[in-house]
This record gives structure tokens, C-alpha cells and sequence, in this order.
């Protein structure tokens, strides 16, 4: 694989992965919009007296399902949205994210406007819909976007300030500190101070991410350069070494495996038996390869070739093989589908050391 194959491979990984955020942020706003709606209205149906020190007068109990319905319909939409653009590979267009954040950011907004007709100042900038903005911008941080984290706070904080300029009479003199401009504009700092702390622990939370993937795609490298099955052992040395895609000369040991009688039975059985007893048979023989450092390089229908002493040296490739092909040979016989042979199998060894001529030499046999 070239590195920009890696690339590629790495930013399809990265915008799949920001798909699955947005949608896991989506869902999480809108079990909290949906837990908000059904508290509040039951609150309004059942302990209307608790809340009547509160408010001027009290609103209709319908009030919460015309204000947070539609935002809970909104994330409902936004998650169907973001879950087709995944199934297609396929990211949102940039403005559509900004979009997103300052109609998600509004919420608060639309919320402190409306309770702001029912209920006195103190309650209305003191109380919990106030603080409505932080949740906005702490789900926010699964965006993995800086850009975006602050962004959301700066609308939040000027939304914040808008709606206080409209509903108060703010005055530095003012009797009542909810009327002072210092204490919201405090209050928007702190809005556009979250958004950028959040924004930071996102790009924080993308770099051990983009860390994951480059080292998945590292694997796969290696899996890909040096056969379709590579010991997850000699993987992660690789790995820890780095994979050279150079040539380099070594000696290795060569193992040739495959079943006798094969042809006949592969003939006259039924494709799915042959395929299991393939499956059967090479699960233990390559798990064999495996434990004893060698590699199967490649598979050839009804045997495999095996490597021992490549891609890392080993001193004893050869007595590792054979140890291997013992391994394979000690295996209590399975029980073979009807017509199967035997699990006879046979193994060759060849020893090849690097030299102007390079020379092989036939070593020990064996078959079952």
C-alpha cells in the first residue's frame, strides 16, 4: 500500500468515524431535550403549586411541547441525516455544520425568551435555562472539530447577551445585580472560555484517534506486504522495528504443505464439505506456523507455503519449522466429512541461504 493509499485510507477511517460522533452527539441531545420535555411538563400537570413562587403566572401546560417538541423533531432529523451520509461514505458539507451548531445553540435562546413572559428576571438568568448553554457546548466536543467548538460557544454568548439586552433594562447603577451588564457579560465569557476549552479537549480526543487509525492502517500494511496470514506476534515487532518494503537477503526456511488424496475427495463431495474440511484442517496447522514464528505466505488450494526466518531473522528457522510441522503431525485426527481422505498430509522443507548463486537444498519430510 503507497502512503497516499495510507492517506486515503486514514481520512476515510477519520470522516467515518466523525459521522459516528455526530451521530452519538445527536442522539444524546435528544434523550436530554425528550427527558427535559417529559420533567418539565410533568411538573406543570402535577406540582403546579411547587412552581408558582417562581413564575408571574403560569404558562399552559402545552407551553413545553411547542418550544422543545420542534428541537427534539430537529435532532431527529439531524441524526437520520448524519446516518445516511454514513451509509454512503460521504461527509456534510462544512456549512452545514455551522448550520447545525447555531440552530442546536438557539435552543437556550428560544427557551429564556419564552420563560422570560411567565417568570421574574432572578428566575429567568438565574435558573437552570440559563445554564442550557454549557450542554450545547460540552456535546459539542464529540464534533472533533476545534473550528466548531468555538464557534458554538461565540453564538451562545452572543445569543446569551442578545436576549438579556432585549429583556432587561440593563444599568451599571442598576438595584437588583440581574440588571447589572458586568454579570452577564461575565456569564458570556465563561460561554466563549467553554467553547474554547472544549474545543481543545476535541482536538486532544482526534489526535488519539487519528493515533489509533494510522496504527491500524500500519497493521494492515504489514498484513498485506507480507502475506494473507501474518502471526499477530511478528506483526507487532514489525511494527515496533518498522517495515522495511526493501529487499534484503536472509536465510530462510521454506515449508510446503498439502493433503494427499485431495483431488478425489474435493471431486466427489459436495463444495460445503470440502470448504469445512479446509477450514478445519488449516485452523490448527496455520495456529501451529503461527506459535513456532513462521508465516503463511501463501495458500495453494489444498496445502500452503510457510516461511520461517523472514520477514524477521531467526537463528534457528529451520528447527522452528520442523517443530511446526511436528505441531501438525501430533494433532489428534479430526473426524473427516463422509469421503474426506484420512487428513493425510504432506510437508517438504527447502533451506535457502543468500549467496552469489543462491542455493536451495531439499531438507526432512514428513506426511500423515
Amino acid at each position: 500500500m503507497t502512503a497516499a493509499g495510507d492517506t486515503d485510507v486514514l481520512a476515510r477511517g477519520l470522516a467515518r468515524e466523525v459521522l459516528a460522533s455526530e451521530i452519538l452527539r445527536g442522539r444524546v441531545l435528544a434523550v436530554v431535550l425528550t427527558t427535559l420535555l417529559g420533567i418539565v411538563t410533568f411538573g406543570y400537570l402535577t406540582v403546579d403549586v411547587a412552581i408558582r413562587p417562581f413564575v408571574v403566572r403560569l404558562p399552559p401546560w402545552w407551553l413545553p411541547a411547542v418550544v422543545v417538541g420542534p428541537f427534539v423533531l430537529y435532532e431527529c432529523v439531524f441524526i437520520a441525516a448524519m446516518t445516511a451520509f454514513a451509509r454512503r461514505g460521504r461527509s456534510p458539507p462544512e456549512f452545514a455544520k455551522y448550520g447545525n451548531a447555531l440552530v442546536e445553540t438557539s435552543f437556550p435562546s428560544v427557551v429564556l425568551l419564552v420563560t422570560s413572559r411567565y417568570a421574574e428576571p432572578a428566575v429567568v438568568f438565574g435558573g437552570f435555562p440559563s445554564f442550557l448553554y454549557f450542554i450545547f457546548i460540552l456535546a459539542a466536543t464529540l464534533r472533533l472539530n476545534f473550528a466548531l467548538l468555538v464557534f458554538t460557544g461565540a453564538v451562545a454568548a452572543i445569543e446569551y447577551v442578545a436576549v438579556v439586552a432585549y429583556v432587561l433594562p440593563l444599568s451599571p447603577a442598576a438595584e437588583h445585580a440581574i440588571q447589572t451588564p458586568l454579570l452577564h457579560a461575565g456569564r458570556a465569557g465563561i460561554m466563549v472560555l467553554a467553547g474554547i476549552v472544549a474545543g481543545l479537549v476535541a482536538v486532544r480526543l482526534k489526535d488519539n484517534l487519528v493515533r489509533v487509525l494510522e496504527a491500524s492502517a500500519a497493521r494492515e500494511r504489514v498484513v498485506n506486504l507480507f502475506g494473507q496470514h501474518v502471526s499477530p506476534a511478528v506483526v507487532d515487532r514489525l511494527l515496533e522495528g518498522g517495515a522495511e518494503t526493501a529487499g534484503e537477503a536472509r536465510p530462510v526456511c521454506v515449508m510446503f504443505l498439502d493433503f494427499r488424496d485431495f483431488t478425489g475427495f474435493a471431486r466427489d463431495a459436495p463444495a460445503p464439505a470440502v470448504v469445512a474440511y479446509l477450514n478445519d484442517s488449516f485452523a490448527y496447522m496455520i495456529e501451529a506456523v503461527d506459535r513456532h514464528r513462521g508465516i503463511v505466505n501463501k495458500f495453494l488450494g489444498d496445502g500452503f507455503m510457510a516461511v520461517f526466518g523472514a520477514p524477521l531473522a531467526d537463528a534457528d528457522a529451520a528447527a522452528h519449522a520442523l517443530d511446526a510441522a511436528r505441531a501438525i503431525l501430533a494433532r489428534p485426527t479430526a473426524a473427516p466429512p463422509p469421503a474426506a481422505p484420512r487428513s493425510r498430509s504432506g510437508s517438504g522443507f527447502t533451506w535457502a541461504s543468500p549467496s552469489p548463486a543462491t542455493s536451495a537444498r531439499p531438507g526432512a519430510r514428513s506426511s500423515r
